[in-house]
């Protein structure tokens, strides 16, 4: 499905749905409300989902990898060739991502969408390869992605929403990967946020005192020099973006188009998050915030978006670990919602008065 008419396709959350699944909240053997928040988060699914039984399907974390060519300005404390290694450990099962997929029982899909390296010749098991190209460029000096890359990319996480839906998947999680991601993400977010980069960037992959500031200086000067980007927000993703932002984004408003819930991972999900409520303003309640990352100015970040974060464990290594974390607590909810008793199906006293 093409952009145009993806965003034509998203329609706001149900408030009937929302308000069905408040009935049965008030409705289930426990004193009303105390679940928390995990009470607006069934009934925010139940929106979003226009469903107001919440019903469950699989749950998915989709995880893009790509390079960056920015990463040549030594704003990463590890070198560009990390990015296809980790694919490779990704596709043997190695990451912390395939751990917990496997151990919380959630599908795994790994994108290709610009790997420096290009293995698509002989392809690793379990890798989708939907190259855009071997990285982007150094936006110090070009825009990162030409406008028909960005949108091209775009339409792979819509692509993969899409696939995930037809597969049964009714929850769906974002990650990435990829060295030098981390200034491409705070980039973006000062231009969406108006925020100094030193409030937003963070030391990413470790940088030590120096690498950081010179990671601020970089970051500056992109924003000096695409500062004629910023009222557009498909030129603002080209000229800072990567293409596994840029996926993620169109995983944000693909889910949007289909009625599944998108969990954010970290910060540079949040990032792409942000992007994509930017191309189509009122996105963020399409969205679950997974967690509050220990990495940058995230917390910042998440007040601008007004968002709810369901954990906050200091984590801060992406690849989706954070949404796979925070998915199987959405699970536990609906759980809840479907598996208890009503007061009237167990025959308990209701509150009196």
């Amino acid at each position: 499905m093409a952009l145009e008419e993806t965003l034509a396709a998203i329609v706001a959350p149900d408030p009937d749905a929302a308000q069905a699944a408040a009935r049965r909240l008030g409705q289930l053997t426990k004193p009303r409300e105390s679940l928390g928040y995990l009470e607006e988060v069934v009934r925010r699914y139940a929106a979003i989902r226009h469903d107001g039984s919440a019903r469950v399907g699989a749950a998915e974390i989709l995880v893009f990898v790509a390079d960056h060519g920015v990463a040549t300005h030594g704003v990463s404390a590890y070198p560009p060739e990390v990015t296809v290694q980790m694919l490779r450990n990704f596709a043997e099962g190695g990451a912390a991502i395939c751990a917990l997929t496997r151990h919380l029982g959630l599908r795994l899909r790994v994108f290709d969408v610009g790997v420096a390296t290009d293995t698509s010749a002989a392809p690793m098991a379990g890798v989708s390869y939907r190259r855009i190209a071997a990285g982007t460029r150094d936006f110090l000096l070009d825009t990162a992605m030409d406008l028909e890359q960005a949108v091209r990319a775009l339409a792979v996480g819509i692509a993969a929403a899409r696939e995930a839906e037809a597969s049964g998947v009714t929850l769906l999680g974002i990650g990435e990967m990829g060295i030098g991601n981390s200034t491409a993400a705070a980039a973006l977010l000062c231009a969406i946020t108006g925020m100094r980069a030193e409030e937003i960037a963070g030391r990413g992959t470790g940088l030590d005192e120096a690498g950081w500031h010179r990671k601020i200086k970089v970051i500056e000067r992109a924003l000096e020099r695409h500062r004629s980007s910023s009222s557009d927000p498909l030129h603002l993703l080209a000229a800072l973006g990567g293409f596994e932002i840029a996926a993620m984004a169109g995983v944000c408003l693909g889910g949007a188009a289909v009625h599944i819930p998108v969990v954010i991972d970290g910060f540079i999900a949040t990032a792409a998050a942000a992007i994509a409520d930017r191309i189509k303003p009122g996105l963020r309640d399409h969205l679950l915030f997974g967690h509050r990352s220990a990495e940058g100015g995230h917390q910042l970040v998440l007040r601008y978006l007004e968002a709810r974060p369901l954990l906050d464990l200091d984590l801060r290594l992406g690849e989706g670990t954070g949404a796979a974390l925070a998915i199987s607590i959405i699970q536990a909810a609906l759980a809840a919602y479907s598996g208890m008793a009503t007061f009237a199906s167990a025959g308990v006293a209701e509150k009196l008065g």
